[in-house]
């Protein structure tokens, strides 16, 4: 599955707007649904990234950012719902922490934001 981007500060803010967001030692997921618009580029769902000066200087904030990317390239295409714009945000732990630990933060997160796909189980 593709996964869009969240380019446009318009995005960011709406999605920060909705208060749909979960936080974690590793990471901070915030979650609101497509806009109809939107809906026509045809990615199912989207996703934005952002790092603070907290984090530290551009070389820190980018790593940070790269190790985000790769734990959504990971998690989202199986776990994340179609429909929604996603923004995850780095913390200062999202530099150290295990990337399995930071996958599981991101299947928490979207479990606690109610936007994890329900799995089918066979019985």
């Amino acid at each position: 599955m593709r996964i869009g981007h969240i380019r446009r500060r318009s995005d960011f803010v709406r999605i920060a707007a909705k208060k749909r967001k979960w936080v974690s030692l590793g990471l901070i997921l915030q979650v609101d649904q497509t806009l109809k618009e939107d809906l026509l580029e045809g990615t199912p769902l989207r996703v934005g990234y952002t790092a603070s000066k907290k984090i530290g200087g551009a070389v820190k904030r980018n790593r940070a950012k790269r190790r985000l990317r790769a734990a959504v390239a990971h998690v989202m295409p199986f776990s994340a719902k179609n429909g929604n714009d996603y923004v995850v945000i780095a913390r200062k732990a999202t530099l150290t922490r295990r990337f399995e630990d930071l996958q599981a933060d991101l299947k928490k997160a979207l479990e606690k934001t109610e936007a994890a796909k329900i799995m089918q189980t066979k019985k």
